[in-house]
């Protein structure tokens, strides 16, 4: 696979590079720029004019900041933090050609600003430079033998993606993934939207994949790009998918991504899909497992579907078609791991075995309807607690 890429990035098929370096050339590195570092003299002993002793000086931390302040590598930091502020990826790479010529030790905090300066660069204002000063600068940062983390590697495939390649940018993904650097979900967005925006749905849907392994929870920007490219690909299956992911992630959809599922109801090819004949019962379980308001039995149904703007009600019944919307709870593995999860808690917070106790209790007089909370209701409005209005509280409910 790695032959796939483009030169630069072949030096990570060497393992070598990332392992920790012992050489005097890092150690120098490590010693300007590492946060605790001491500055190590040589003192002339009364014995000897011509031997030397190491001397170790510690420095406080305010001695180390303000040293490193002053020290070139600070310099160049602060240089190209006011360049990443304004944009300013020229005048960054300026700075960078000067403090290679002046031999000054360059840390992933100096790369890492100038790998995402030409990233955003790429894609916006100068393309080609951002492009080409990019790929030279990641490849002299493995050549330097730095260790990238996570933002390298995002940044890599943000300039992957400007040069619309995702591809690459998928597979930085996965080496990143190879040297144990979990991912996030800034760094899935240039393949997955490359993906998107090349109309590569299969592929798209590869990324979604390993997102959803590594524990990343998509959000409407995701969402809408996967569901726009299942649109345009006429996958049904995917539509639906996607559709009922924004449904659970999102309270409300932007006006793009209503533009798209306006779209897909509006097609020719979503009037034909559907089936014509259901099990009802097994309908009705669905909606039941999902907490109201859909099955997840694909789509019912056949012929060409009504798309109007409505309003609904304050009873919850839609204006254009008359019928009631359903009331959406969460569904029961979601009940299930939300009252685990305050099981936990509660053990944790207080007594085990009084609230064993209390689930003991719970277990053999309820199930409720309704909880009070007396504490909080009790001490309302004042710093003494109120038996009297935990009471009203109680009345009240029992009258509803």
């Amino acid at each position: 696979m790695m032959a796939r890429l483009a030169p630069p990035f072949s030096i990570f098929t060497q393992s070598h590079y990332w392992r920790p370096l012992l050489s005097s050339h890092n150690a120098k590195h490590a010693l300007t720029a590492a946060t605790n570092f001491s500055i190590t003299s040589l003192a002339r002993t009364p014995k000897s004019r011509d031997e030397g002793t190491t001397t170790t000086i510690k420095l406080s931390s305010k001695s180390r900041r303000k040293a490193f302040y002053e020290s070139p590598e600070g310099v160049l930091l602060r240089k190209l933090n006011e360049c990443s502020k304004d944009g300013d990826v020229i005048q960054a790479l300026r700075h960078y050609d000067e403090a290679r010529k002046l031999g000054v030790l360059l840390s992933l905090d100096h790369y890492n600003k100038l790998l995402y300066l030409c990233s955003v660069e790429s894609a916006a204002g100068v393309p080609h430079l951002g492009l080409k000063r990019g790929f030279e600068i990641f490849q002299q940062m493995l050549n330097d033998r730095v260790q990238p983390n996570e933002a390298t590697f995002t940044n890599a495939a943000r300039l992957a993606a400007a040069k619309e390649d995702p591809d690459m940018a998928f597979e930085l993904l996965k080496q990143m993934k190879n040297v144990a650097i979990a991912p996030k979900l800034r760094s899935y967005e240039p393949a997955l939207f490359g993906f998107c925006k090349r109309g590569d749905a299969e592929k798209a849907y590869l990324v979604d994949a390993d997102m959803v392994e590594s524990g990343i929870v998509a959000e409407e920007p995701e969402l809408s790009a996967l569901l726009e490219v299942s649109v345009n690909a006429n996958k049904e299956d995917k539509v639906y998918e996607v559709l009922h992911r924004l449904r659970a992630t999102l309270r409300q959809v932007s006006e793009s991504t209503l533009g798209i599922v306006e779209n897909w109801f509006n097609s020719e090819y979503a009037a034909k899909i559907g089936k014509e004949k259901w099990d009802v019962k097994k309908v009705r379980e669905g909606i039941a497992r999902g907490g109201g308001g859909w099955h997840g039995q694909g789509w019912l149904g056949s012929g060409r579907w009504k798309v109007v703007n409505t309003q609904v009600n304050e009873d919850g019944v839609c204006l254009s078609c008359g019928e009631k919307l359903a009331s959406i709870d969460i569904d029961p593995k979601e009940t299930e791991n939300f009252a685990a999860s305050l099981s936990k808690l509660a053990c944790q917070k207080e007594a085990k075995a009084n609230f064993v106790h209390f689930q003991t209790w719970l277990e053999r007089h309820g199930p409720f309807d309704a909880v009070v909370d007396g504490a909080n209701v009790g001490l309302a409005n004042g710093h003494n607690f109120s038996f009297s209005q935990v009471s009203v509280k109680l009345l009240n409910l029992l009258a509803h």
